[in-house]
């Protein structure tokens, strides 16, 4: 029996932890610090950063000395091998195995071309003829293209778009964060605006069922028709019926919020809103240079431009004198001993000979002349100058559409606190008048249908009022996204 309760408390417990909510207090601050760490947004772009940073990595680290080391150990062949001579054709059997190893020095040079070291050894056992040989050498070499010191560099080429493709990641990051501010602040005060609603929508059904309650006192003494007093009833449904509805939105927006900053849907949230505002006067010659400046479009297409001349360049050298100049300097032994012999004196009679015999050499110089092609590669870069004055175009005209969109949000800003000072007054007529309302109603001045309609205009204030709120902060917050710069708090993003 105590195992079984035992068991019952085991399982009561783990259904808790598997079903158990956390409950998370937030304001606008420390929802943007969340969605920053965990939506999905953020994690892919800063994904694409560190992709672009590894790629930078790699263009930078080219112009480093690396070493690669190959090996074969072993290589071991045995089957029938084909020989043809003027006697004929035979085959003989052939039982071979090899070992190999070569290590490489490279350096590369800011000209695109490069200086390498390579030393290896390379032995075979040839077990039908029970011989051993074995071959050493080592080789200093230089090649050089001879397009990159006049036309196209590839090595330097690299490393600028690598800084130019970092550099966008980084520039939209940082957009995307400013992005993913607006768009959790729009949330933000969607889901304040539910609030506030579900609290109108509750004040007037309260509002409601006091006046119910005073026309049913009413219509049994007589003071009142049947008719006013159903249709107080009839009102009062439609309140419970909103205050419902602004329930069931409320909670929808929830998810919806949950959703953006990456919270589990089962977790709960309490909202500490801030309903003040500070009031915000904005320079806009000030904004918009700041925009000209900051912002990612722009930028993006002035790199875009940056790749176009590239490009240009890069599709010049087609049509141009090419080729490369290459030397070497190396030292060979080889040795070659009965199967019996050590291995010791192989590799010593090998490096014997590598000593003793002279060193190699070789230089060339490869030229690839371009003589005619009908124009193809001119045309390619036609074509690729047309894209460059595209960019350029693309630049000004995005210009254009940065200066009058701040201009713009600006203007709006402005509107939108004028109108938000206007509609705070609005509230506090629209409740003198219904508080006098309410009174004249108890008092039998006015019928039912004077105080909803007045009980609708104050409804319409507070509503008016919150949207203006609302509003006016997600203008703040656009314009601190166009702008690179936190005009609350006074300092640049």
């Amino acid at each position: 029996m105590i195992r079984k309760n035992l068991l019952f408390v085991l399982f009561v417990l783990l259904i808790h932890l598997v079903f158990a909510k956390n409950i998370h207090t937030l304001d606008l601050e420390k929802s943007l610090e969340i969605a920053l760490e965990k939506s999905y947004k953020m994690k892919t772009l800063k994904e694409n950063l560190l992709e672009a940073k590894h790629q930078l990595a790699v263009a930078t680290n080219r112009f480093k000395t690396n070493i690669n080391l190959d090996m074969t150990l072993p290589n071991y062949t045995e089957t029938m091998r084909r020989f043809e001579d003027s006697l004929g054709v035979y085959y003989s059997p052939i039982q071979q195995s090899i070992y190999e190893a070569d290590i490489r020095i490279s350096q590369p040079l800011p000209t695109d071309g490069h200086f390498f070291l390579s030393s290896g050894i390379y032995t075979l056992q040839d077990f039908n003829k029970e011989r051993n040989s074995a071959q050493l050498n080592t080789r200093l070499g230089f090649q050089q293209p001879i397009e990159a010191i006049y036309a196209y560099n590839e090595i330097k080429t690299s490393l600028r778009e690598a800084k130019l493709y970092f550099e966008l990641s980084n520039k939209q990051l940082d957009r995307a964060q400013l992005d993913l501010k607006y768009e959790v602040s729009n949330a933000f005060y969607s889901l304040v605006s539910c609030y506030e609603s579900k609290k109108i929508a509750k004040q007037t059904m309260d509002y409601q069922q006091e006046a119910f309650t005073l026309a049913q006192n009413k219509f049994k003494a007589g003071v009142i028709a049947e008719v006013e007093a159903l249709q107080m009833e009839v009102d009062l449904g439609v309140a419970q019926n909103n205050f419902d509805i602004a329930i069931s939105n409320a909670r929808s927006q929830e998810d919806i919020y949950k959703q953006i900053l990456g919270i589990p849907l089962q977790d709960s949230i309490v909202i500490n809103s801030d309903m003040s505002y500070k009031i915000i006067q904005v320079n806009i010659e000030e904004a918009i240079k700041r925009g000209l400046a900051n912002r990612l479009e722009i930028r993006e297409r002035e790199i875009n431009k940056s790749l176009s001349e590239i490009n240009i360049r890069k599709t010049k050298v087609n049509g141009q004198i090419t080729g490369s100049i290459s030397g070497y300097y190396d030292f060979i032994g080889v040795g070659e001993n009965d199967r019996g012999v050590a291995y010791s004196t192989l590799f010593s009679n090998t490096m014997q000979e590598l000593q003793n015999r002279p060193g190699n050499k070789g230089v060339s110089l490869n030229i690839s002349i371009p003589i005619w092609d009908w124009g193809v590669n001119r045309s390619r870069v036609e074509a690729a100058k047309a894209r460059l004055r595209k960019a350029e175009y693309s630049i000004n005209n995005e210009k254009v559409n940065v200066v009058r969109d701040i201009r713009k949000t600006v203007n709006n800003l402005k509107s939108s606190l004028k109108r938000l000072k206007l509609l705070e007054k609005n509230v506090i007529v629209a409740e003198k008048s219904f508080n006098i309302s309410q009174e004249r109603f108890a008092n039998g001045d006015i019928d039912s249908q004077s105080l909803a309609l007045n009980r609708n205009r104050l409804n319409n204030a507070y509503i008016s009022k919150l949207e203006a709120f609302i509003s006016y902060k997600l203008l703040i917050a656009d314009l601190n996204r166009k702008t690179f710069y936190d005009y609350e708090n006074d300092k640049p993003l």
